[in-house]
Parts: structure tokens; C-alpha cells; sequence
């Protein structure tokens, strides 16, 4: 059981001086568990599997362990870092474009990480072709990577689903969001493993109405829709 705190991003809420007194990185999420405050989604997702066992996130082993370590590291530092081109020139470009350049970097400015990745983007094509050559190889490479793992099981870890998914599960998220989904279209295994990521009960409780980017649905541009955009992101 827990008690959820809505962050208000449209306000810039996670940029209050209350909230980076918990969370410097000014993202979201905060774990604030008895007087633990955890941050970063993977650690918060470590520490729950220690602090509440019964429910194994993790294997066995410590061999097993690392192994998953591993695969957490790589989702990390290629797939999350890789979908953010991509996202942006799809959804926030535009949007983004609107605003003078002042006020571009004063939100730049703000944001205690990636002030060099919002300054890198201009104009509303957003990040230039190279950036997303970049982007899209990596996110084939982390495809790739999956689909040669899925051979020994229906999850990463073989046959138990662990924090090894829960870490890539958003990247692959979003590329359904953003149509990309015929990336994995001669990746059958990473397909199938979808799938059973979505049939999850886990997957509709974490993925609730209003939580998943619909670039149709987004409103007109402007700047306060923008701001409230690239905070979002």
C-alpha cells in the first residue's frame, strides 16, 4: 500500500524548493518511505525489492543478480537516453519553437539535469538529422539485444519477470506511442514479450487514463503549453 502524491508538472511543481529538498535532480519520481527518500526509478525499484522480499523482483543468485544489473545499466545509459530525440521532434518541436530563445533557456536553466539537451534543440524540426540517425540505431541495438536474450525465456531474465523489464518497459512505451512499433516488426520475440508485458495486470495499474503521450491529442501551441511540455518530458 502507498499514498500517491501528484506532482504538477504544468506548474513546475517538481522545480519548487520543497521538492528538490527531496529530489535535487528536479524529476519525478520520489519514493518517501518512513524517512528513506529515494530517487531515481531504478533504485526506487531495488530498494522495494529489499525492503518488501516477498514479492521477488530480483533472481536468486547474485550471479543472476548482476546480470540483471547489467541489463539495468545498458537500459539506462542507451534506450532512455536514445527515445528523447525522437520524442521531442515528434511532440515538442513545434510547440517549443514558439518560445523566444530567452525563454527557452531560462527553462533550460531551470532544470537541474540535461540543460545541455534542451539547449541542443532549435527551431521546430527540433534536433537535427544526425542527432536522430544516433537515436534510432540505439534503440535498434537495444531491440536487437532483447530479441538474441528472448531465445532463453519469455522475460530477460529467463523465466521470471524483474526489474530488468520494469526499467526498458517506458522506452519501449513510448515508441508505441510514437508509432514506432514497426521497429520490432521483424523482432518477433521482443513482439511477443510486449504482449505479455501489456497483459499484466501490473501493466494497467502503472499505465492508468492520462499517463501515455497521444501526439494527436496535445493542444494548440503556445507558450505556457509548451513549458508545461518540456517539463513533461
Amino acid at each position: 500500500d502507498y499514498e500517491k502524491r501528484d506532482v504538477d508538472l504544468a506548474r513546475q511543481e517538481h522545480l519548487t524548493e520543497a521538492y528538490l529538498a527531496l529530489n535535487p535532480n528536479g524529476v519525478v519520481p520520489t519514493l518517501v518511505h518512513d524517512d528513506a527518500v529515494v530517487i531515481d526509478s531504478s533504485v526506487i525499484c531495488e530498494y522495494l525489492d529489499e525492503v518488501f522480499p516477498e514479492t521477488p523482483l530480483s533472481p536468486a543468485s547474485a550471479a543472476g543478480r548482476a546480470d540483471m544489473r547489467a541489463w539495468m545499466r545498458y537500459s539506462e545509459e542507451v534506450p532512455t537516453t536514445a527515445i528523447r530525440p525522437p520524442s521531442f521532434n515528434k511532440i515538442f518541436a513545434k510547440r517549443l519553437a514558439n518560445l523566444p530563445d530567452m525563454t527557452l533557456n531560462e527553462l533550460a536553466d531551470r532544470m537541474p539535469l540535461r540543460k545541455g539537451f534542451y539547449r541542443r534543440m532549435r527551431g521546430e524540426d527540433g534536433f537535427d538529422d544526425e542527432t536522430m540517425r544516433d537515436s534510432l540505431e540505439r534503440l535498434g541495438g537495444t531491440l536487437d539485444r532483447m530479441e538474441r536474450r528472448l531465445e532463453a525465456g519469455p522475460w530477460l531474465m529467463g523465466d521470471r519477470f524483474t526489474i530488468a523489464e520494469i526499467v526498458v518497459i517506458p522506452t519501449i512505451i513510448r515508441m508505441v506511442d510514437l508509432s514506432m512499433e514497426d521497429m520490432w516488426a521483424t523482432r518477433p520475440r521482443v513482439a511477443d514479450w510486449l504482449a505479455r508485458v501489456e497483459a499484466r495486470p501490473s501493466f494497467a495499474e502503472a499505465y492508468y487514463p492520462g499517463t501515455r503521450i497521444d501526439p494527436g491529442a496535445w493542444p494548440a501551441p503556445g507558450a505556457g503549453t509548451a513549458a508545461t511540455e518540456a517539463a513533461q518530458a
